[in-house]
C-alpha cells in the first residue's frame, strides 16, 4: 500500500469544505495563540495529515512530539470530524496541554509528559496511525525503526516530520536512518517536500488554488514530512541497507 499524489489530490477534493472550515479555525487559533507557539507543521503537510486521518478513520492515533500542540490540533480536528478515535500524545515538555483548545481535546485526547521510549507500556494496542515529530537525530530514529515500527500491524499509516528540508538527507540523521529502513523493507513513501518532490508540491499548490484553499494559514515552508505504510513481514528480512536515492 502506497500513498500517491493522485490519492492525496482526491482527498483534497473529497474533504474540501471541511478543510476550508478547519483552515479558517486554525488561522484564528494561530493569530490568537501565545506568540511563543510556533507551528512546526507547514500548511500542506498539516492538511495531508488531516486528510489521511479522515480517510483511514483510525481508532487510536499516536503522536510522538507535540511541542506547542499545532500538529495536535490538526489531528484532533480530524478525529472530531470523523466522529471517532482517540489521540495519545507524548512529549518531554508539556506546552501542548496549555495551547490545545479544551473543546477540541474533550474526551478524545490523552497527553503523557515524558520520553516515549520509557513509556511504551502506555502506547495503545493497536496503534492505527503513527505521527512522529520528536528528537530529530539518528539515535532516536534507530530506536523507533528497531523497537516501534516492527510492532505495528502491516499497512499502518505513519508520518515522519523533518526528513526532506533539502533534496537529500544528510548522513547519520533521522531522515537517513528512516529512509534506510524503508529501503531495507522495500517500502515506498510519499512526500510533498518542495525540495525533494517539487512536482508533488506544485500539483497540490495548484489544486489548492483551484479549490480556494490557497491563502496561507501561517508562513509557508518546505513541507519536509514523509508518509508511508508499515510493510508486510517477510522471512529473513534484514533491518538495515544502504540508502539509495528514490524518485518520488
Amino acid at each position: 500500500m502506497t500513498t500517491t499524489l493522485d490519492h492525496i489530490l482526491d482527498l483534497y477534493r473529497t474533504h474540501r469544505d471541511a478543510l476550508a472550515r478547519l483552515r479558517q479555525a486554525q488561522r484564528h487559533h494561530h493569530r490568537t495563540a501565545d506568540p511563543a507557539m510556533t507551528p512546526q507543521l507547514d500548511d500542506i503537510e498539516a492538511e495531508i495529515t488531516y486528510l489521511l486521518i479522515r480517510h483511514h478513520t483510525p481508532r487510536n492515533v499516536v503522536e510522538i512530539g507535540t511541542y506547542y500542540g499545532w500538529s495536535t490540533t490538526w489531528i484532533l480536528s480530524a478525529l472530531r470530524d470523523n466522529g471517532t478515535g482517540h489521540l495519545h500524545s507524548f512529549d518531554i515538555v508539556d506546552h501542548a496541554p496549555r495551547h490545545v483548545p479544551h473543546d477540541l481535546a474533550a474526551t478524545r485526547w490523552t497527553f503523557t509528559k515524558g520520553d516515549v521510549r520509557t513509556n511504551t507500556h502506555l502506547l495503545p494496542s493497536p496503534t492505527d496511525y503513527l505521527f512522529i515529530d520528536a528528537a530529530h537525530n539518528g539515535r532516536f530514529a534507530r530506536w523507533y525503526t528497531r523497537d516501534l515500527l516492527p510492532t505495528l500491524a502491516p499497512r499502518t499509516p505513519v508520518s515522519v516530520h523533518d526528513v526532506f528540508h533539502q533534496r537529500r538527507t544528510l548522513p547519520f540523521t533521522e531522515g537517513a536512518v528512516v529512509l534506510n529502513w524503508l529501503t531495507a523493507h522495500t517500502t515506498d513513501y510519499f512526500t510533498a517536500s518542495a525540495a525533494r518532490a517539487p512536482h508533488h508540491h506544485q500539483a497540490i499548490t495548484d489544486l489548492k488554488k483551484e479549490l480556494g484553499l490557497h491563502t496561507p494559514v501561517h508562513t509557508p515552508g518546505r513541507n519536509p514530512m514523509i508518509y508511508f505504510h508499515t510493510p508486510q513481514p517477510t522471512p529473513n528480512r534484514t533491518t538495515t541497507a544502504p540508502h539509495t536515492t528514490r524518485t518520488v
